[in-house]
């Protein structure tokens, strides 16, 4: 029996439309391992203190750009980074622990491969300009102390204060996923959102940072495959520690001769003894009549009343006679118009506020707010009463903001989202992902592979032709023997 005749033409034909099909079917790269996580660190060298953050992101980049999944961090021991400026050689081992914390945190192989930076912001900022030799001489032994740990040491870097509200609104609109964001199948999709503003209020000042069209100046940030101008308008004399000071110096003086001073800004029971000198020093004091001016080292004693109406027009008149500050009167040309752009506040005052009260309109809840004792407000929080008393002074000038045609999110919380519930370190996320632009993605390896429901029908497809093909040869063998039996029962009978 031949092969012509077992398989006979037609499966020949068979076989090969299967083998066009298999041809023409679209195939996929399919990854023959797991996506490799990879790991940054990012050290914020605060005004308050320093904190060292853990990033986690996969090799696979959105445009170029990474997409940071996990965070966490250590707060560094002890005082404030320019406290070391008598003892720089001691700067170093303060970060030991925190260190130590890390390489226990990343897999010891990826050690020398994961990137480690250092951002000095406010407290080294000010330093350097006051003192620029103590602030080279921190830097130089906190890079040496970096430099002898096992990761991957990139740079120690002053931030400049524009480049620090830039990476702030870049931290704020990806944990907003206005970047992009995920359909229900898990893929990266475009957001289709328009871009966050961002309101920080820090200690001395507020800034309001924006993005903005055509040729404007700014900071420009190239992220996930989009070119973006981020413009910041600060506001001196207008942070915290800034508006109590402003605000107390003008109750003193309004009280002329009294020792006791009533502030509607503090919470009822609450007092300080405040030495004039304390509240009336610095660029930012300004003066009313030269002799209502007390002596520098005269006391009060400033009791808190409770008071939200009196405090909300205290922060007006206070805000009114601001020449320091250009958005408070009209809103920046440069920046975005108030009705399209939406801000979110990065303060704690407005993370209390929002967590404390339930009303959905900000004048009402500051109100609420203002009108707590100090038992309601310890009850809500760890927070430090000292810290406490001054979120209704913070929380009346942001809603004083908002009667000038800014659109804040009451809603939204960035600390929600931030994993270590520190807001004042949002930037290094912002910081971390601008950098994943330059750090280098592994090149995976892949496999070609086409979808299940293609494989099911080409298996089924084999099958089939391969039971026909079994079939038809027994069939033919069947009937060569029944043919070739019959041939010798001829034979047989002729005999």
């Amino acid at each position: 029996m031949s092969w012509r005749e077992l398989l006979p033409p037609w499966l020949v034909i068979v076989a090969g439309l299967t083998g066009i099909v298999l041809l023409c079917v679209s195939t996929k790269d399919v990854p023959i391992a797991p996506l490799r996580t990879k790991y940054g660190i990012v050290l914020d060298a605060g005004p308050s203190r320093s904190v060292l953050f853990i990033y986690q992101w996969t090799t696979t980049k959105a445009n170029k750009t990474g997409v940071i999944k996990e965070c966490s961090s250590c707060t560094v021991q002890g005082p404030e980074i320019p406290n070391y400026s008598d003892s720089p050689q001691k700067v170093g081992k303060s970060l030991d622990t925190c260190l130590n914390w890390a390489q226990s945190k990343i897999p010891a192989e990826q050690h020398s491969q994961t990137p480690l930076y250092l951002g000095a912001t406010t407290s080294i900022r000010q330093l350097n300009l006051s003192h620029p030799t103590l602030s080279d001489d921190l830097l130089a032994a906190l890079t040496v102390a970096l430099k002898s740990s096992p990761f991957d040491f990139q740079r120690v870097q002053i931030l400049s204060s524009p480049d620090e509200e830039a990476f702030n609104w870049v931290a704020v609109n990806y944990i907003l996923e206005n970047f992009f964001k995920y359909n229900w199948q898990g893929q990266m999709i475009p957001s289709g959102n328009g871009m966050t503003g961002v309101l920080s209020i820090g200690g001395a000042s507020t800034q309001l940072t924006s993005k903005v069209e055509g040729n404007q100046e700014g900071v420009r940030l190239q992220l996930y495959g989009q070119t973006h101008t981020v413009n910041t308008h600060h506001c001196p004399c207008h942070g915290t520690d800034q508006l109590r000071s402003r605000l107390l110096s003008m109750l003193i003086q309004e009280q002329g001769s009294a020792t006791t001073v009533p502030n509607p800004c503090w919470p009822l029971s609450y007092s300080q003894e405040v030495q004039w000198s304390s509240v009336h020093t610095g660029p930012c004091t300004v003066s009313g009549d030269t002799l209502d001016i007390p002596n520098s080292d005269q006391v009060f004693n400033i009791s808190g009343t409770s008071n939200p109406s009196a405090c909300m027009r205290l922060v007006q008149r206070l805000l009114n006679s601001s020449s320091s500050c250009s958005f408070l009167n009209n809103f920046p040309k440069s920046a975005a118009k108030p009705l399209q752009t939406r801000f979110l506040v990065i303060s704690e005052a407005m993370d209390f506020l929002r967590k404390t009260t339930s009303s959905p309109d900000l004048g009402q809840a500051v109100s609420k707010l203002c009108e707590m004792s100090v038992k309601e407000l310890v009850k809500e929080t760890q927070t430090s009463l000292d810290a406490l008393a001054d979120y209704c002074i913070v929380s009346a000038f942001i809603f004083h903001l908002s009667t000038k045609g800014y659109v804040f999110d009451f809603n939204q919380s960035v600390e929600a989202a931030f994993q270590t519930g520190d807001t004042s370190s949002v930037w290094t996320l912002g910081y971390l992902l601008n950098l994943t632009n330059s750090i280098p993605q592994d090149s995976p390896s892949f496999l070609k592979g086409i979808d299940p429901g293609v494989w099911s029908l080409l298996l089924i497809l084999f099958v089939v032709l391969l039971t026909g093909s079994f079939m038809r040869i027994s069939y033919r063998v069947m009937v060569k023997e029944n043919s070739f039996s019959n041939r010798n029962s001829s034979v047989f009978d002729d005999n």
